[in-house]
């Protein structure tokens, strides 16, 4: 096989890529850039936007379901004024706090930087992810908490015991 057809597979007699967007490589490559670039955008007092997949958004409190029923698949988040004064990068997460819908009711936004997926200074995209989140080690983790809940309820310690 040519150099050219390296990273291609074959099926039904078309060439599809293998999917290099979500290797662990390109996700780490990624969730840097967009760090780097959110740190760049914060360096120079610039507002931005951001698209992200509202599918792996938390919101603290938890948003009314007449507002969270108005979003798409993905939404725009427009950081500005306040909610640009309280935004920040912390370990794989971006957050800030905002007001929603007609009552502006306030909640804390938490997004993994994977679940970004553009980045926008005015009109302009600045930066663009392909990659997904792994969704499998928050499930794992909570998974882990739930257990850790459970077991610390002594009431729940003895009927594990009795099952043994």
């Amino acid at each position: 096989m040519t150099s050219q057809f390296k990273n291609k597979k074959y099926y039904k007699g078309e060439i599809m890529t293998i999917n290099l967007f979500q290797t662990p490589e390109y996700r780490t490559l990624i969730e840097e850039h967009i760090e780097k670039t959110i740190g760049y955008l914060f360096n120079k007092n610039q507002e931005f936007a951001l698209a992200c997949e509202i599918k792996h958004v938390n919101f603290n409190p938890e948003l009314p379901s007449s507002v969270k029923e108005t979003f798409n698949e993905t939404v725009l988040f427009i950081l500005s004024g306040y909610t640009y004064e309280t935004a920040k990068l912390e370990a794989g997460y971006f957050s800030f706090e905002a007001g929603f819908g007609s009552e502006n009711f306030g909640s804390t936004v938490t997004v993994p930087l994977l679940a970004i997926k553009q980045v926008f200074v005015g009109d302009h995209p600045v930066a663009i992810n392909l990659a997904n989140p792994v969704v499998e080690q928050k499930t794992q983790k909570a998974s882990k908490n739930s257990m850790e809940a459970l077991l610390n309820n002594p009431e729940n310690k003895k009927l594990l015991k009795k099952k043994k």
